[in-house]
């Protein structure tokens, strides 16, 4: 594998009881680059995302991070390698506050998080590094509050920087903006923009206006298969993309009733 890949699949194959749900997909992430995985629904976008965190084992096929195999490898030793993921959900505690949510993930991080006889004075020392996480997704001033009572926008916010305290080499982001208003659809863009410097993002992404704002590269999936791969402009100009996936709009923007009932079907 090259050099400037920090994740490839080879041949990749998820069956289920004879029915093909990821079907020789080859992928290669460059190393800095956001990268989307998107296509209509049962495309295989979260099914691929399930492979390559191990939290389903592939039928047939290889996963590499940095040149090296990790198929065989369980979610736990893949996360410790830099290949991190948020869900479709938020998964954040609830009645604990924001700051307590990350200092967790720093326990958890550290290998920490059992060790619940320690006092909650000794866990004081990682505060200064989670003000800095809650600063870097804007939630500063938001330390204190006990995370039910966030708005939604925030609460997937908070979840990135749970994500960001793992220390990701590789950051999978699944749905970041599901569920959004656009105004928190604007914020996440931002935030998304800010944790991917320095790290390759990996994302499923339903809102085709996020993915053209984002990302350096896009793989089209259709039927468990990638159908076609590009920058947003040769993908929204893809015939094949437009009738799977767009809708028929020759422009490609995100506008057409039929491009936006696909979109908001999407996994």
């Amino acid at each position: 594998m090259s050099e400037q890949y920090v994740l490839e699949t080879r041949n990749l194959v998820k069956e289920f009881k004879g029915f093909v749900a990821v079907d020789d997909v080859n992928l290669k992430i460059q190393k800095g680059h956001i990268h989307a995985l998107i296509g209509p629904n049962g495309a295989g976008k979260t099914t691929v995302f399930n492979l390559l965190t191990k939290f389903l084992i592939p039928t047939r096929g290889q996963i590499l991070f940095n040149g090296n195999d990790i198929t065989a490898l369980k979610s736990a030793p893949i996360a410790r390698k830099g290949v991190v993921r948020s869900f479709q959900i938020s998964a954040v505690f609830p009645h604990m506050t924001a700051l307590e949510n990350i200092r967790v993930a720093l326990q958890s991080f550290e290998g920490n998080s059992y060790s619940f006889w320690k006092s909650g004075a000794s866990l004081n020392r990682l505060n200064a590094r989670c003000m800095e996480l809650l600063e870097e997704v804007g939630l500063a001033e938001y330390a204190n509050t006990t995370t039910v009572e966030l708005a939604y926008g925030r609460k997937r916010a908070l979840e990135l920087a749970t994500t960001l305290a793992m220390e990701p080499e590789l950051l999978l982001l699944d749905e970041p903006t599901q569920g959004m208003g656009a105004e928190d659809v604007d914020r996440v863009v931002e935030l998304v923009r800010k944790a991917a410097k320095g790290r390759t993002v990996l994302m499923v992404e339903h809102n085709l206006s996020v993915v053209s704002k984002l990302c350096d590269r896009i793989t089209v999936l259709a039927q468990g298969a990638v159908l076609t791969e590009g920058d947003y402009d040769t993908v929204s100009a893809d015939p094949r993309v437009r009738e799977v996936y767009m809708g028929t709009d020759s422009s490609g923007e995100r506008g057409s009733s039929s491009e936006a009932s696909a979109a908001e079907a999407a996994e």
